[in-house]
């Protein structure tokens, strides 16, 4: 069985919480515990404490489990210190930012904005609220500057796509669940096997699958589908229709995130970054192809993310276009994958703008997902 480990994110909220109790207790603790967004508990072992009188800083060796991850090995700490926080805090606040080898946003369309540290959202709530549980239980009502930062930061970054999304001088704190699942091919394959398998065995001979949660829950919350009938089919895009031809699936609904997606309409079927990141060349080239102006298309290559590039592309009333070419080169794609075995149909999607563009065949699946789940008379 796989090992997993704990994001940079559990790091930083675990060496935050412990610097917080030695500062405001004045003992030394060796070891701190802090739940998980996931539910999990993590205890982590204190490395490298400091303390005096106005400060403590204290260090959590990141522990990535069984997933190959560069961060693994490297020390995530935390300073806390006394107020005052600026002026516009107020009073009683928990101030949070990055220091050494933590990195810098310098471009918009990321988690946080221009100029923050970049410590996402949900490890800045991890910490904001194991630091206040230090504070309510040692009846401490002051404010408190949290200062995240990594010794090996700065050098580490260069591994990581960071400097291409114009992140700087760091890495960046991250983590939605507070755990890091071990990203095994073979384990991730022989998962997507069982739940395909499982869905085959109650007679589907049709399957909805989705790269991430993210997208399992965009099924849900736009066409009310039961998060417990879809498959994650992760970034194993091709392996999954081996699979459902394998065992016999006629038809396939494949719904996804514009970021991931949009590398399959390229012919890729291992969407992880680590694998190929064409996401704006691919949107660059598509939008060309529409019509749009070579100084658009120039202004979307040069964005950090798709939610942006789309975002432009939305004004200049080509996105349309743009998205229907892309579903008809994913499903094609897809469909040549299966040996034409397979029946693919595919929905796009921002955060922002909801559904961007979807197959013809698309339509169908909502009747079909609505008469899945009625309840049998």
């Amino acid at each position: 069985m796989m090992r997993y480990g704990f994001t940079t994110g559990s790091c930083a909220a675990a060496a935050a919480k412990a610097a917080a109790y030695m500062l405001l207790s004045g003992r030394e603790k060796t070891s701190i515990t802090i739940e998980t967004p996931k539910g999990i508990p993590y205890t982590a072992a204190l490395r490298e404490i400091c303390r005096n009188e106005q400060w403590v800083s204290c260090g959590v060796e990141k522990d990535g489990g069984d997933d190959p991850d560069i961060t693994t090995g490297a020390l995530i700490c935390a300073k806390v210190s006394y107020g005052p926080c600026r002026e516009s805090d107020g009073p009683g606040k928990i101030r949070i930012d990055g220091g050494v080898g933590v990195g810098r946003v310098t471009k918009p369309g990321l988690d946080q904005p221009v100029g923050n540290a970049a410590i996402n959202r949900v490890p800045r709530e991890m910490i904001q609220r194991e630091v206040r549980e230090v504070c309510s239980l040692l009846d401490y009502t002051g404010d408190l500057t949290v200062e995240i930062f990594v010794p090996t930061g700065e050098a580490l970054a260069g591994q990581t796509f960071n400097p291409r999304l114009g992140i700087v001088n760091g890495i960046s704190i991250l983590g939605t669940s507070g755990i890091v699942e071990p990203m095994s091919q073979q384990a991730i394959v022989d998962t997507i096997r069982v739940e395909l398998n499982q869905r085959r065995a109650e007679g589907f001979d049709d399957v909805a699958v989705s790269p991430g949660n993210y997208g399992l829950a965009f099924l849900q919350k736009m066409y009310g589908y039961d998060l417990n009938r879809s498959v994650k089919c992760s970034n194993f895009i091709g392996e999954t229709i081996d699979l459902a031809v394998e065992l016999g699936f006629r038809r396939l609904l494949l719904t996804g995130h514009v970021g991931k997606l949009i590398k399959v309409a390229g012919g890729i079927m291992n969407t992880h970054s680590r694998e190929a990141d064409c996401r704006m060349e691919l949107l660059c080239a598509f939008a060309l192809r529409s019509g749009v102006s070579p100084e658009l298309a120039r202004r979307v290559l040069d964005c950090v993310t798709t939610e942006d590039g789309v975002q432009l592309l939305s004004e200049s009333g080509k996105l349309p276009e743009i998205m229907d070419y892309a579903v008809e080169r994913i499903c094609n794609y897809l469909e040549r994958r299966s040996g034409g075995k397979l029946e693919v149909d595919c929905i796009i999607y921002t955060n922002a703008l909801g559904v961007l563009g979807k197959s013809k065949g698309a339509e169908q699946w909502f009747t079909l997902l609505a008469q899945e789940q009625a309840p049998s008379i």
